[in-house]
């Protein structure tokens, strides 16, 4: 039962890590596109 623990554990912990290296591995916008501003609703 402990083995059990200790094995679910590890998969989660590996998991976690793996999944943290590919989200920051994502790519990113270009240098030359620029965010645009919000528009008011008001207008």
């Amino acid at each position: 039962m402990v083995f059990l623990f200790i094995a679910l554990a590890m998969c989660l912990i590996i998991g976690s890590a793996l999944i943290l290296l590919r989200t920051a591995n994502m790519h990113k916008a270009p240098e030359n596109v620029k965010a645009q501003p919000y528009q008011d609703e008001d207008d």
